[in-house]
């Protein structure tokens, strides 16, 4: 940022504008641009480049922004597109327009910015078609100062008045939280007729104002609007749900008197980031009883919510909606259907579904290699990463981090090792915080916690409260007590309100028998006003999802899933099963530890399952926080028990129960 700085305070006052004109059309340029615009591959560019230099056309800026465009845009070529503009010989407006958006769009922001200073320093005077792109990647840079510093660019050049530069320019101020500065802007615009403020202005402050939590002057803009049309109702919509205020959301979504597609998948999607998957499900089958067709927005984000609350079933119906419905199976349904399944535990569907799709990109094999990693299946995840590099596909950080993650769920260590030396070195790819975490992990599985420990006194980067828990955690399941208390004193330090540190090592103590020391984590936490995150469980039955939390008696079933519950545990005592009161945070009597045991949210919806599904049924739950060793216990013995699979997905990984055993061998 410095040296953007530097060259705008450099820049000397340009030249007036240059006129821009096209070089005479020849007479096959509009064929050359037709071939342009239907080529698929970077081959197929090559050649018709190839072409267009032999007919001497290359200095047709026509074809050359044809060129930039379509390798930028269509093929996502971008390197090819920067080897084509730094060949030309006298870039103009046109060519520069071209490239600054490319890059914005490819979210290469400091380059589209030092390409647009580029364009000053020639000479060659913006349009209104430059800034937009200009002011979307100082949006994404969050640098309010080079707004400000291109505010004077436009004002210098009388663009000010026009609606798509004022537009993005109220939206910059808004995104780096110069709201102030998009107010006044927006008030001063009111004076330059009706026309200089459009929906879409009106729009962008009154989400700005949401974001901030200031519903005052939202819900006042909103008020003050001449004309509300659908789009603004569903943007205070996203703004209030973006910002947690879902009761108000509500008030505003039940005034409304026509209800849009957008509004719809407004109210699905806000419901699903805030957690209320269930209220996100029931709303998309209320837009269809009452005759909404949804778009494929809508349903991405649907399918997002049964896959965030497991709800298999729901996504089987609306997979078969899609189907029956005349839907295109694009790419972005097809990645959300891949994601639905994999993060309900259904590989094999999520497998069929991926095997049917022909246009794969790298963020579809990623979604299918991250399903295979999060079960278990390491050989699945093997499989589908070789089958992309045949592809010509190159996997990126995040693919190798399902790789390892794969690898250590199912506990190959020198797997794992292999993988993470060949992409630093055969891919040159830098390890990320996550990456760290994983590698943590892997040696932590085995028993390795000198190594582990190694690795992380070597980062490169700061080890973060991720990196730390996945050394705490390994130091649980292998009782080593002295290298646990340094990793707690390192979480502490990073984070000492969280709950977390302090949980594990109440934990770790109690495994050992320590009360003492677990009572004095357990006054740490009371005199620091620590509270340990509740635990909820959300469980498919019948198409109908249903949630638990920690201790629920409020459900219809109450009694009789409570009666459930003790019988299971009775039978399971039989076969063997102890409840593993170490998991209870402090020093209680045993009775009173074991019914702390019982009251947690996944031993609730499993109790749930064996009352109102069917015998042969695969019961599946969902997990937020990680499960505790009583309640994995007690899991295996229930799946013996009933002869039923049982799928637990936590905050960490999946649990496939059967017949005793489990998927992650009693590591997690």
């Amino acid at each position: 940022m410095k040296a953007l700085r530097l060259l705008f305070t450099n820049i000397k006052k340009h030249s007036p504008a240059k006129k821009c004109s096209f070089t005479p059309l020849f007479t096959d340029e509009t064929q050359f641009i037709s071939l342009i615009h239907a080529s698929k591959t970077i081959k197929h560019l090559q050649q018709i480049h190839a072409q267009i230099i032999l007919h001497q056309q290359f200095s047709n800026t026509r074809l050359v922004t044809q060129l930039i465009s379509s390798s930028s845009f269509k093929n996502n070529f971008l390197n090819y597109a920067l080897s084509i503009f730094r060949h030309s010989k006298t870039p103009n407006l046109f060519l520069f327009n071209s490239l600054i958006r490319a890059l914005a769009d490819n979210s290469y922001y400091m380059s589209s910015i030092s390409y647009f200073l580029v364009m000053l320093r020639s000479n060659i005077r913006p349009n209104s078609l430059t800034f937009p792109f200009v002011l979307k990647s100082t949006s994404a840079l969050q640098e309010g100062w080079l707004g400000m510093e291109i505010h004077t660019e436009i004002l210098k050049l009388g663009l000010l008045y026009d609606r798509f530069v004022l537009l993005h320019l109220v939206d910059m101020y808004a995104k780096v939280g110069l709201l102030d500065c998009a107010s006044q802007l927006f008030d001063e615009s009111s004076q330059w007729g009706d026309d200089a403020r459009s929906t879409l202005v009106w729009n962008v402050l009154i989400n700005g104002f949401c974001k901030v939590g200031n519903w005052g002057k939202a819900l006042e803009l909103f008020e003050e609007m001449p004309e509300k049309y659908g789009s603004t109702w569903s943007s205070l919509i996203d703004g209030l749900m973006k910002a947690g205020e879902i009761n108000r959301a509500m008030e505003l979504w039940h005034s409304m008197e026509e209800k849009d597609v957008v509004s719809w998948t407004t109210m699905i999607d806000g419901f699903s980031q805030n957690e209320q998957h269930e209220k996100a499900i029931s709303m998309f089958f209320e837009m269809l009883e009452e005759g909404g067709k949804p778009n494929d927005h809508t349903i991405v984000c649907v399918l997002l919510a049964c896959a965030k609350a497991g709800a298999l079933d729901t996504g089987v119906r609306i997979h078969d909606y899609i189907l029956n419905n005349g839907f295109t199976i694009k790419r972005g349904i097809t990645t959300a259907l891949v994601d639905m399944y994999s993060k309900c535990g259904s590989i094999e569907n999520a497998s069929c579904v991926f095997d049917k799709t022909e246009d794969k990109d790298l963020h579809t094999w990623t979604v299918m290699i991250w399903g295979c990693a999060i079960n278990g299946y390491l050989h699945k995840a093997l499989e589908f990463f070789n089958k992309m590099k045949s592809t010509g596909i190159k996997p990126d950080g995040v693919v190798f981090l399902a790789i390892l993650t794969a690898c250590s769920h199912a506990g190959n260590v020198e797997k794992g090792l292999d993988f993470y030396n060949k992409m630093k070195k055969d891919y040159s790819i830098p390890p990320t915080m996550k990456h760290y975490a994983v590698m943590v992990d892997l040696y932590g599985r085995s028993g390795r916690l000198d190594e582990a420990l190694r690795l992380i006194k070597n980062m490169e980067i700061a080890p973060d409260f991720v990196i730390w828990g996945a050394l705490f955690s390994a130091c649980r399941a292998h009782k080593n007590i002295k290298m646990a208390e340094y990793a707690s004193e390192k979480l502490l330090e990073l984070e000492p309100k969280h709950p977390g540190s302090y949980v594990f090592l109440s934990n770790v103590y109690a495994g050992v028998d320590r009360w003492q020391d677990v009572e004095k984590v357990r006054s740490k936490m009371k005199n620091k006003g620590v509270v340990k995150d509740p635990g909820w469980s959300y469980i498919e039955i019948k198409g109908k999802v249903t949630s638990f939390v920690a201790g629920d008696c409020g459900h219809d079933l109450s009694d009789e899933i409570h009666l459930k519950l003790n019988e299971i545990v009775k039978s399971a005592r039989e076969h063997g099963y102890m409840p593993e009161t170490e998991w209870v945070l402090h020093n209680i009597e045993e009775e009173e530890k074991e019914d702390a045991l019982g009251s947690h949210s996944e031993k609730l919806a499993l109790a749930f399952a064996l009352i109102c599904s069917g015998d042969n049924e695969v019961i599946r739950i969902v997990k937020n926080l990680k499960i505790c060793g009583d309640c994995h216990s007690l899991m295996k013995y229930a799946s013996k028990m009933t002869g039923r699979g049982i799928v637990v997905r936590d905050i960490k990984r999946f649990h496939h129960f059967k017949d005793g055993n489990c998927s992650c061998q009693d590591y997690w």
